[in-house]
């Protein structure tokens, strides 16, 4: 599912695009009216997260624009705090307001609420649940770790590409993690262990790969 992230804050706008592509979706993103509304003209969205005080154009009215010519789904992102603007931005076509700062995680929550957001992904013989966060082989549960399934999710958000060690340790562990690559090592080989077959590749010098036919 692809979502437009769209605000001027370059921090805020890093934090937002990796929770929601530790989810699965997507990501396109913008740093101004401008670069939303082309990226909206451009691309197939399922939804635009909008920040309303970008420069040049306005949240609201690329969330105008957006709405007149399509039936895309909007989220409107503000740290404003005047008492009418939830009203102005539902009444520019927003299908939903949330109010700055605000917890990554219920902002994904709306997002997949809003988009009714796949939960289930198929790779050959292996079901990835991603709401419940566990992984089934045949049915069967596998009861991973979070750490195996966050890797399991990494992997097939990135199917056919390879990641580094740091690449997944950003992306499993989180940024701010300060312990040995060579983790992931150990826990790619048990994850292995669990799903069987060839599914992950070693890429000696370079990484890990996840390569398989959807079925």
């Amino acid at each position: 599912m692809n979502v437009l992230i769209a605000d001027d804050q370059k921090d805020m706008l890093r934090i937002v695009c990796a929770y929601f592509e530790k989810e699965g979706f997507t990501v396109f993103q913008a740093e101004t009216g401008e670069e939303a509304l082309t990226i909206f003209y451009e691309e197939k969205l399922d939804l635009a997260v909008l920040d309303w005080m970008m420069p040049g154009i306005n949240g609201i009215e690329v969330c105008k624009e957006m709405k007149a010519t399509s039936g895309l789904k909007v989220m409107m992102l503000t740290a404003r705090s005047e008492g009418e603007d939830e009203y102005f931005a539902l009444e520019a076509g927003a299908d939903d307001y949330v109010k700055k700062p605000f917890f990554p995680k219920a902002l994904l929550a709306r997002a997949k609420n809003l988009t009714g957001f796949h939960n289930v992904i198929q790779i050959a013989d292996i079901t990835i649940d991603t709401y419940a966060k566990k992984l089934y082989k045949d049915g069967s549960d596998l009861n991973a770790t979070k750490t195996e399934y966050g890797l399991m999710r990494v992997l097939c958000q990135n199917k056919g590409g390879i990641l580094n060690r740091t690449q997944l340790l950003d992306l499993v562990w989180g940024i701010d993690y300060e312990g040995e690559e060579r983790t992931i090592d150990t826990h790619i080989r048990r994850l292995r262990e669990k799903i069987g077959g060839s599914l992950i590749k070693t890429h000696r010098g370079m990484g890990y790969s996840l390569e398989a036919s959807d079925e």
